[in-house]
């Protein structure tokens, strides 16, 4: 069997995730230790104890999610998984990181710096109420760029994340948004929704903090990741420590290519996808992409036995 691990992106925030597999496996409390002092805060008091909107902010979600994701590897590892047997790894936006980091090519603190750098570069680009985000549910790729060029007339409308065959998301000015969502409600689109995000990620309009992750990006090392990581910006392989720096700067305006990235991961064989961290939104999104892919969410102890065997 051929496994891949996947790491889920901001939206999967929960007050306490995390808690329970830090409570049961002293390297997953590390990974929240060297998260916090990486940071010199109380990060894990807030992901365990803390209120849902201070959490949810970009800057905190970033990190949070990246540091439950290890402390979900460092478990997995506990249990005697090695992360050189699985054909490669992926991560949904923030979550590249995390698979950076699960396969050794960035440290957990470095990480966690880059991400509250992204996090909050990312909030600063665009003035809040600027921009916005819309998911169109229905539509296919082709479908919802011919819509968000049909609602751009001049600001930036563009697809953003292309989750699964009938689920785009549209990023941008707020008032092109805004078009796209009555556009391509006479498009064909089942629903077209507005999110509740802070800030229009994923289009021109972050090439702001594009330019912020170069300058914290330079400073970093990264090293060969043990497996390939399979990068959002080109649904492609990266294995090279200079190219995984560059596709991360274009990462911050550049699409999410995920359907692309798990037809990419099937083509290659893998027949079986672990989700590592909170919430199970991924392995979701990947049963609508390809069928013949064994879903496993992996975000508690008892998740992290039954995924290596030790469950009963």
């Amino acid at each position: 069997m051929s496994r891949a691990l996947v790491f889920p992106g901001q939206g999967a925030q929960a007050i306490g995730m995390g808690k329970a597999l830090a409570e049961a496996y002293p390297a997953a409390k590390a990974v929240f230790e060297e998260v916090d002092a990486a940071l010199g805060e109380d990060l894990s008091g807030l992901i365990w104890g803390g209120e849902i909107e201070t959490l949810t902010l970009t800057q905190n979600a970033q990190p949070a999610l990246m540091a439950t994701s290890m402390a979900a590897m460092r478990a997995l590892e506990a249990e005697g998984f090695d992360i050189a047997s699985a054909a490669c790894v992926a991560g949904h936006s923030l979550g590249e990181y995390s698979a950076l980091a699960a396969a050794g090519a960035l440290g957990v603190g470095d990480a966690a710096r880059l991400l509250r750098t992204r996090g909050r570069a990312m909030q600063q680009a665009v003035p809040v109420g600027v921009g916005a985000m819309a998911a169109l549910l229905g539509l296919d790729l082709e479908g919802a760029r011919a819509v968000a060029a049909e609602a751009a007339q001049g600001e930036v409308c563009e697809a953003a994340n292309d989750n699964d065959p009938a689920q785009v998301v549209v990023s941008g000015h707020k008032a092109a948004v805004e078009r796209a969502v009555e556009i391509a409600k006479g498009k064909g689109a089942k629903r077209a929704i507005l999110l509740p995000v802070s800030a229009p990620f994923h289009c021109a309009l972050m090439a702001p903090a594009a330019e912020v992750m170069a300058e914290a990006l330079a400073w970093v090392e990264i090293a060969a990741p043990k497996v390939p990581v399979i990068a959002n910006v080109i649904a492609g392989p990266v294995s090279d420590p200079a190219r995984i720096r560059e596709l991360l700067v274009q990462q911050v305006t550049g699409a999410v290519r995920w359907r692309e990235s798990v037809l990419a991961m099937a083509a290659s064989g893998v027949t079986e996808i672990w989700e590592v961290g909170a919430g199970k939104a991924l392995s979701g999104m990947i049963r609508r992409i390809e069928k013949s892919i064994e879903c496993k969410a992996v975000g508690t102890p008892e998740d992290v036995k039954a995924a290596m065997g030790l469950a009963g």
